[in-house]
């Protein structure tokens, strides 16, 4: 039986775009979840209960463009480096001096950002579906194609959102409605999205990788076309303190998730209990 934990949404600004979360729990053991492209935030939902059922503090954020939050026209204010700084925004709005930073696909490559750009803020990285070297190529043909129909045939994506928004969401299973969710696009923000983080930086380079101290989970799924586990295995050899965990089907943490939710809450634990993660650099203490 799921174990119940307060639920409360907030929302705050960056650079005048009004971004919104979830917090699930509380205390000062901080955890953030982030979707992937165009995917609410609320596909987190199940794996934030469960975290935040073990005493952890969790907070699930739609990045601009996705969810509840603003969804800008400008391709530029789409990027995994401004997804980055958001997070960090994030963590200064909710007072969270550190974090473990996870997501998946999109949300994996958001918190190598973080990890880069604020190391000290980063307790450790829960990074299902990296997009890397080896998925490029199927992200776009996968993602091209919907910023086409966006760009020059936009009806058939409003069309699409007026059909999904049509189905009540208490009647159809969790997983259909996060996908009738997605479904919900508007076409020039969404295209804009899918240009601004196609034609920018996917990820950091495997040189930079290989500086990221933080400890990490990394999760890949077999026979994922878009997100083939070669590229988490990969980037758990490139980190220096990073484990490859995999899953025994795509749909595995969707359909049956209790074997890689125990593997997730058993690395946030020891996140947060470990008094010196990383050798050489200054002890932390739990909570601080």
């Amino acid at each position: 039986m799921a174990t119940l934990v307060l639920e409360r949404v907030g929302q705050f600004f960056v650079e005048g775009d009004r971004l919104e979360y979830t917090e699930y729990g509380s205390g000062d053991q901080w955890v953030v979840l982030l979707h992937g492209q165009l995917m609410p935030r609320r596909m987190h939902e199940r794996l934030a209960r469960a975290i935040a059922g073990e005493g952890f503090h969790v907070v699930t954020l739609d990045l601009l463009g996705h969810g509840r939050s603003d969804r800008p026209l400008d391709p530029k204010g789409y990027s995994m480096t401004a997804f980055g700084e958001q997070v960090v925004a994030l963590l200064d709005h909710l007072g969270a001096d550190e974090a473990v930073i996870g997501g998946t696909s999109l949300g994996s490559n958001v918190s190598l950002e973080v990890a880069l750009a604020a190391p000290e803020r980063v307790r450790g990285l829960l990074l299902e579906m990296p997009v890397l070297d080896n998925a490029l190529e199927a992200g776009l043909i996968a993602f091209g194609p919907l910023m086409f129909l966006a760009r020059f045939v936009p009806l058939s994506i409003t069309v699409t959102r007026r059909v999904a928004s049509l189905v009540p969401r208490g009647l159809v299973p969790f997983w259909t409605g996060i996908g009738l969710d997605t479904l919900k696009q508007h076409p020039a923000p969404m295209a804009a999205a899918i240009h601004g983080i196609f034609f920018g930086r996917i990820a950091p380079s495997s040189k930079q990788r290989r500086q990221i101290q933080a400890p990490a989970l990394v999760v890949g799924h077999p026979r994922d076309p878009i997100h083939p586990a070669a590229d988490a295995a990969m980037l758990a050899e490139e980190m220096p303190n990073a484990r490859f965990v995999a899953a025994r089907s795509i749909v595995e943490w969707r359909a049956t998730p209790d074997r890689l939710n125990q593997e997730a809450i058993a690395f946030v634990t020891t996140c947060w209990s470990a008094r010196d993660i990383v050798p050489g650099l200054s002890s932390r203490r739990p909570g601080s």
